[in-house]
């Protein structure tokens, strides 16, 4: 994914994000750790949001993970916060805790600290779900300072949440 992300690239997303969730009838949610809120803001951004836009959760600690979306303290011990095993159970959680019909988690490295060899900054984990389905989750490898790392990964839930939505 190219690390320039532009503010209208971003719009452009969610407004197709937007578009296709009204369509399908859709509620979003999202679970955001590494993001803190911004893909929230960019769906929100979007003029009429309130018709298909449910909440968002920004959860950064370990203690908010388990109070808002329901991750178990021992898959945070065995597995960190940024894993597959700690996004899914954020997507899972986020839609369970909402009326919303789709959801999206993510949780990663932004940086520019935090790095360790096997999970390196850059390092993000997206998870996608619909109510009642199989939560699809991916690793993904960004490139750049926080601001560009952050800027890939709410493309990349964006551009899942779209697909997800049709």
């Amino acid at each position: 994914m190219n690390k320039d992300v532009s503010d209208a690239a971003l719009q452009r997303l969610a407004e197709q994000v937007g578009e296709a969730a009204r369509k399908h009838h859709h509620r979003l949610v999202t679970a955001e750790s590494c993001t803190g809120g911004w893909i929230a803001k960019t769906l929100t951004d979007i003029a009429g949001a309130s018709e298909w836009f449910e909440s968002g959760m920004a959860a950064y600690s370990y203690e908010a993970k388990q109070a808002l979306l329901g991750v178990q303290p021992a898959t945070l011990e065995q597995h960190g916060a940024v894993s597959r095993e700690t996004v899914i159970e954020m997507v899972s959680g986020a839609l369970v805790h909402s009326g919303a019909s789709l959801a999206v988690a993510v949780t990663g490295i932004a940086g520019p600290g935090g790095g360790i060899e096997d999970k390196p900054v850059g390092t993000v984990w997206i998870a996608w779900k619909r109510r009642g389905g199989y939560p699809t989750a991916l690793v993904f490898h960004f490139d750049g300072d926080r601001e560009a790392v952050r800027r890939q990964t709410v493309a990349a839930a964006l551009h899942g949440l779209l697909d997800l939505a049709a």
